[in-house]
């Protein structure tokens, strides 16, 4: 059955973000999970150390989550939105806007991170025309950003290996430089950080009337490589947004929910978003449901008679399905009742200290962390920064290494990543890390012909 499994695997299907040429010799399924763990279908147990792609908070099969999908069940699974609602989304959009940064004050739903910032982005559109601004058209997007992959998030997304082959179906979309502190000439955080700040306001000085928006992730930059902001940049980007009149969209997908130590990520500097997309562990992992955030002030521009057509023309088959947002309304208790955010910020320092360890190791270059959000940077010089080469796949030979001492993890070419489930214990982090010490040094003497 094993082997029957993984051949229908390698037959039928194309998975996401993945050379299937690599899936073919190292195939994996899933077949069960418990807690922060899951097992393959020959029954052997692996930590989940990227919590299920950065969603998974309470573990896997939580029983309160459990529960509430089945008493969801018994009611209704689905129906649409459009027009009108239902229960769960009606409570949920209320819990959620009294979480939030205090001016967000609408939720409108859709189904992944991707759609919410690609809704974020209309709504900033067509409200600069509903008011009677239709100049303001363009947007801003941080060098090395990742919002997702419709055709608007590929548009201010700027990785290139992502992106690229995409470049004729793109609308064009400034980019401002991101602060990354490892890879600037000063390594100087402060510096480093006004010297963006500064090209920032120029951009927004010579193009502020004709800019609809600036996206930007919230603290971190998860795809293009975990680029922990330094502090004060964040904050310092929406004080000229304010300046300069142009919206600020913030991407809290992969930071919101506890992830960094705090409910929301923009909350670790103040930072109050016009719109904020969120997502991935607002079900606790377990059900596809994402919102977008905005502000009375945005809500009314669209709020008239029919005819003047300020609708928000956007929607989707399984917008507000039920069952997703009973789950996330759950999810949303058990943060209160277990104090989830308190926790992983109180287990952030134990975290760091693990992670310590691995400083010492000869091609660990740069480890980066906010709460659970970490990217551990393998380089082939320390001193110098120089990387491997790429043809090598370091970071992708050492995830495979992690997955046969017992972690799963994905790579972000040479950064591994970290994300382990809010829950994770002390002890559960000890474990982990050490796997990865372990295979990152395996696999690193090995590139470089070092003996053991």
């Amino acid at each position: 059955m094993t082997h029957e499994l993984i051949e229908k695997s390698k037959k039928y299907l194309w998975l996401p973000f993945t050379q299937m040429k690599d899936y073919d010799e190292h195939p994996f399924i899933v077949d069960s999970g418990k807690g922060i763990k899951v097992k393959d279908i020959e029954g052997k147990e692996y930590y989940d150390g990227y919590s299920s792609l950065w969603l998974n908070v309470h573990g896997h099969r939580k029983q309160e989550l459990d529960e509430a999908i089945k008493k969801q069940l018994d009611k209704i699974a689905h129906s649409t939105l459009l027009g009108l609602t239902n229960v769960p989304a009606t409570e949920l959009a209320e819990k959620l806007v009294e979480i939030s940064p205090e001016k967000l004050t609408r939720v409108f739903y859709s189904d992944s991170g991707a759609e919410a910032m690609e809704i974020a982005l209309k709504m900033a559109f067509q409200y600069w025309s509903n008011i009677g601004r239709p100049e303001k058209q363009k947007f801003i997007a941080m060098q090395n950003g990742y919002h997702g992959d419709t055709i608007g998030t590929v548009s201010i997304g700027s990785i290139e290996m992502y992106h690229q082959v995409y470049g004729p179906l793109m609308f064009e979309s400034f980019k401002a430089p991101i602060p990354n502190v490892y890879h600037s000439k000063s390594g100087d955080p402060v510096q480093c950080r006004d010297e963006c700040l500064d090209i920032l306001e120029k951009l927004l000085i010579e193009n502020h009337q004709n800019i609809a928006a600036l996206t930007i992730e919230s603290m971190v930059q998860g795809a293009g490589g975990m680029i922990v902001m330094p502090e004060g940049f964040l904050s310092g980007v929406r004080n000229l947004c304010t300046k300069y009149d142009v919206l600020m969209i913030v991407d809290e997908v992969a930071t919101g929910f506890g992830r960094t130590g705090k409910m929301f990520a923009c909350e670790h500097e103040g930072v109050q978003p016009d719109l904020m997309a969120v997502g991935k562990g607002i079900t606790g992992g377990y059900l596809p449901i994402a919102a977008t955030l905005t502000t009375e002030d945005i809500y009314n521009a669209f709020y008239d008679d029919y005819e003047k057509l300020k609708t928000l023309f956007h929607g989707h088959s399984y917008t507000g399905n039920q069952l997703g947002c009973a789950v996330a309304i759950e999810n949303l208790r058990l943060f209160e009742s277990e104090n989830m955010v308190e926790e992983v910020s109180k287990k952030t320092e134990d975290l760091h200290l693990l992670l310590e360890e691995l400083k010492s190791l000869p091609h660990v270059g740069d480890i980066r962390q906010l709460g659970f959000m970490c990217g551990i940077e393998l380089v082939y010089s320390k001193e110098t920064k120089v990387p491997f080469p790429a043809k090598k796949r370091v970071g992708y030979q050492a995830t495979l290494k992690m997955r046969e001492l017992g972690m799963l993890t994905r790579p972000l070419g040479d950064v591994i990543v970290f994300m382990p489930p809010h829950v994770s214990t002390r002890e559960d982090l000890k474990a982990m890390v050490t796997i990865m010490k372990e295979a990152i040094m395996e696999v690193t003497n090995e590139v470089t012909g070092v003996e053991a």
